[in-house]
Parts: C-alpha cells; structure tokens; sequence
C-alpha cells in the first residue's frame, strides 16, 4: 500500500444485502474502511467473509461523516454519478485520500449527497443496452482506478487465486457496524424522541410498521 486510502460512503442504498457485495470489493481494492451512514446494521450475504478484513465506522448524518472525512482524514469525497461536469473515471482525477459516495440503485445520489461531494466521476459505457451500472459494480471500476492511481501494491498470488490473509479475531456481530459510546447515546435518544413522538405503537400493536418506521428515519436524512 502506499501513503493514499479510499474509503466508500454507504448511504441510502436500498438493497441492503448489496452492502455485503461492496464490503468483499472494497477488500480487492485496498479501501480503509466502509462508512455506515444511517443505520448500522447490515445484510452481509456476498461478502463471502471478506466483512472481516475491513473496517466499518458508522455515523448517523452525511455531515457527521463528512466532518470526520474531511477533518479528521484528509479526504476528497467523491460522487460517483453520470453528472455534468463529472470527470471519466479512466482519466484518474485524484490528488489525496478519496471516499466514495455511490447513489441510490434506483435515483442515484440525493441533493444532500451532492452538497457534500468536492467532485464527481462516471464510468463510461461503450453499449448501448444498460441505463446505468449495479451499484456494487460501479464501485469495483471506480475503487480499482483508485488504486491503479494510488500504486497499491498487487496482492501475492497462488495458482489461479490471490492469497487470503488470516481471518482477524472476531469481534461482535458481522453485520452490525458497531458505534462509538457517543453515536450509540444519541442513537438511543433519536429512538426515545420518536417513540415518545407516536413513530412506534408501545404496545406492540403493529410491529412491522414500526420497523418501517424506523427504517426511514435512519435511511431518509
């Protein structure tokens, strides 16, 4: 590896069991880590337990996260989006430290997405029968140029298949991003005001839809 790091921002993503496919890409590609913005949890089917070689940092808003990007780890963010002005991504238009923010699978990145990218990138498409790309194969190209960018070092090969490092200890559930003491307190005051708002029924009347509930207040800032 060299002295650069990639990181990818997880939000609004709606098929959570592709974050379990981004977390076994992001292992291929040298990122640091995988930000959790919203909830914590998360599907970790298609990581084929490459979910334990990565680090996972959650936040509970895009500004929390890009606070400690940009402050705390020197980051460019980077929209990944067919958007004017969006550099090719095979024109490698990287100077430092870049996470990447991908869109929704089916809108693509929000407004408030936007307002926190310092530039953006595309995949360029040579045919003629695909809209766009699925979100964990968009990240693969553009977490790959990246690295071809940043010199990370080729990882060791035996026969047809790079070498897998040992698993590290486990620590806690694989798929739930663990918070800090700080995000845990002021998740559990978020779920207190709501409840105490009517978001849930108390006495157990509809649980489905208060998970649903639940669902778009950590998922819709």
């Amino acid at each position: 590896m060299t002295g650069y790091e990639s990181y990818v921002v997880v939000h609004n993503i709606a098929k959570r069991h592709n974050v379990g496919t981004l977390a076994r890409s992001a292992t291929a590609f040298g990122v640091t880590e995988l930000i959790l913005v919203g909830r914590r949890d998360f599907n970790a089917f298609g990581s084929h337990g490459s979910a334990s070689h990565v680090r996972f940092r959650h936040f509970h808003s895009l500004i929390e996260a890009r606070n400690y990007l940009k402050e705390e780890r020197e980051c460019d963010i980077c929209g990944v989006e067919i958007a004017d002005g969006a550099s090719q991504v095979n024109e490698h238009p990287f100077k430092r430290n870049t996470a990447f923010l991908l869109g929704n699978e089916g809108s693509g990145l929000s407004a408030k997405e936007y307002e926190i990218c310092d530039f953006f990138v595309y995949i360029p498409q040579y045919g003629c029968g695909t809209a766009s790309l699925n979100v964990t194969v968009a990240a693969s190209i553009v977490l790959h140029h990246f690295g071809v960018w940043a010199g990370f070092s080729e990882r060791v090969r035996d026969g047809s298949k790079f070498i897998v490092a040992d698993k590290p200890a486990r620590q806690g559930r694989r798929n739930f991003c663990a918070g800090t003491e700080e995000s845990i307190v002021e998740e559990r005051k978020l779920r207190k005001e709501s409840a105490e708002n009517g978001f849930f029924d108390e006495n157990g009347g509809n649980e489905s839809s208060s998970t649903e509930l639940l669902n778009g207040l950590f998922l819709n800032e």
